[in-house]
């Protein structure tokens, strides 16, 4: 079954229920079952069942007791092809296990590449909590991220604006900032104190702060971020920032192929030599 789209293009249906019952597989973790995934995706029983066949036959799922499903190992190395692609070099990598081993709370490394910035990898901290439809892979609402401010500020400003032109800032949340004037207020204050904060305009609920990285020609490359409830995010804003400030420096050091930084007691970020 197939339905055409504004502007003459095709969406084949049947195609598209499928990849929305495999994603709520996935996120169901293990608990899904053919009554529970049509009732949350408003699709009936046996179209339901029929869906789940396919995938099971293709190894995308797998049937569990009691009639549950999970993911199957096609599923599996799909998201296996998406780590190697996008995920971050492991010099940086081994930079994101020193944040979280700094701040203890959840922290994420994203990429810029071809004109968008993608989240490449977390590590969840002790007490993480789910933020929206945030995962390794998400590109999604880059006016309302901390990690995508902290690398739109140090682009080029008409860059930036060719790239909001006639789009529409959605509200993620009631603070989200949905003008684009705001906006460029916003990553102007970013680009002067070094890094970007998101209170509540992605997620409710959750706070952020992301430091941005930079490559040899000056070029932000990417930015490091840490996650907190809202509820410990002035007792944590100062340790959240010192640390991604410094991650994101021994980045860009790395990237450059100088001297590593680190921050001191007192905050500041200095060089160190790199061994």
């Amino acid at each position: 079954m197939s339905e055409p789209e504004a502007g003459g293009k095709t969406v084949l249906l049947t195609l598209e229920r499928g990849l929305h019952v495999l994603e709520a597989v996935a996120a169901a973790d293990g608990t899904a079952t053919a009554k529970v995934l049509s009732r949350q995706l408003g699709i009936k029983l046996g179209t339901c069942y029929h869906l789940l066949r396919t995938l099971l036959a293709g190894g995308y799922v797998v049937r569990l007791p009691g009639g549950r499903y999970d993911v199957g190992h096609r599923a599996a190395s799909l998201n296996r092809h998406l780590q190697r692609r996008a995920g971050p070099a492991p010099e940086l990598a081994v930079i994101l296990a020193r944040l979280h081993d700094r701040t203890h709370e959840t922290s994420y490394i994203s990429g810029w590449q071809h004109g968008t910035l993608t989240l490449q990898h977390y590590i969840s901290g002790p007490r993480a909590m789910s933020v929206g439809e945030l995962d390794v892979g998400y590109t999604g609402h880059m006016h309302a991220r901390a990690s995508c401010k902290a690398v739109l500020a140090f682009l080029p400003e008409d860059q930036v604006a060719a790239m909001f032109k006639g789009v529409e800032l959605k509200a993620v949340t009631p603070r989200t900032i949905v003008d684009h004037d705001h906006l460029t207020v916003e990553l102007a204050r970013v680009r002067r104190q070094g890094y970007a904060v998101d209170r509540e305009e992605f997620s409710e609920g959750v706070c952020c702060v992301s430091a941005p990285f930079f490559d040899e020609a000056g070029s932000p490359t990417g930015a490091f971020t840490v996650s907190v409830p809202t509820t410990r995010f002035q007792e944590r804003q100062a340790t959240m920032t010192m640390g991604v400030r410094e991650a994101a420096a021994m980045a860009t050091g790395l990237l450059r192929g100088r001297a590593v930084a680190h921050a001191g007691p007192d905050g500041m970020v200095r060089p160190c030599i790199a061994r």
